[in-house]
Formats: structure tokens, sequence, C-alpha cells
């Protein structure tokens, strides 16, 4: 039987500064929300933007890292995992899907100008040695940090 997949690709600008918040067991939390525009054809034959909005999150220590650098327009390529929460409030069932960010790059800055890439949540590449070269088996590389959903504060 194939493995189900839960992956999410995304490069948009960020509609929000970055909150960060700490669990009660002391895991770190930056939430955003980030915009990625879809071209559309109207009926009239014109070309527009259509914006569709994706709240996001990231843990642990690459959400203590990057927090600083999510500010308001700022363009980010982001991969993750949907995730839906589910809560009740008021007697009602409530849910809400977003992403969990896995790896985040900043491509600009807000006010548009091309930043240096630097990427979060990920391990940075190694360098190989021309001389010697040896077949190792792939990696994986975790999503975030693993943490018990009852630090969840919601």
């Amino acid at each position: 039987m194939a493995n189900d997949m839960n992956v999410v690709a995304l490069v948009g600008r960020l509609t929000r500064d970055s909150e960060l918040r700490y669990t009660q067991g002391g895991m770190a939390i930056a939430r955003f929300s980030i915009a990625v525009n879809r071209r559309k054809r109207t009926a009239d034959n014109r070309w527009e933007d259509e914006a569709n909005f994706f709240d996001c999150a990231m843990f642990g220590k690459s959400a203590e890292s990057v927090n600083q650098y999510l500010e308001r327009g700022r363009q980010v390529s982001i991969i993750g995992e949907l995730r839906q929460n589910r809560w009740e409030q008021d007697g009602q069932s409530r849910s809400k899907v977003e992403i969990v960010v896995n790896s985040l790059q900043l491509l600009s800055s807000p006010s548009g100008q091309r930043a240096d890439a630097q990427a979060f949540g990920q391990p940075a590449p190694r360098q190989q040695s021309d001389s010697y070269q040896q077949e190792l088996p792939p990696i994986e590389y975790g999503g975030p940090e693993q943490f018990d959903d009852d630090q969840i504060p919601f």
C-alpha cells in the first residue's frame, strides 16, 4: 500500500509580522500569514491577480532564528505540510488548516529588494572534496522538532 503524502511548497509575501510565542513546555512557535497570487483570466479576457492567504506556523529553534526577519511585505519561499487543528469554542466544534513550515527561505525585503538567500529549518549543504567521493545512503531530515500535542495552546 502506498503512503499518503502531505507536502506544500509556496512562494509569496508575508501579510503581517511574525508573532513568536512559547508553549508552557518552552517550545517556540512563530506564526505568520503568507499571500500567494494566482493569475487568472477575467470574463473580458484580461489578466488579474487573485490573492490566496495561508496561515503558517514554525516550531522550535528554527522559529526563534527566523522570527526577527519575518516582517510584513517580505517575500519568502516555504516548504511544509498541512495540519488541521480542531478545538471546541462556546460549545461549537471549530477547525482550521495551517501550514507547518519545515523549511523557509528569505527571498526579498519588504521594499522589494533582493535579500541574500537565507534558509531556515534545514541543515546547510555539505561541501564535498573533488579528490574523493563516496556514495552515501540518503539522509532523511524530519519535519519540525517533535513536540507533544498537549503543549500546543489551542
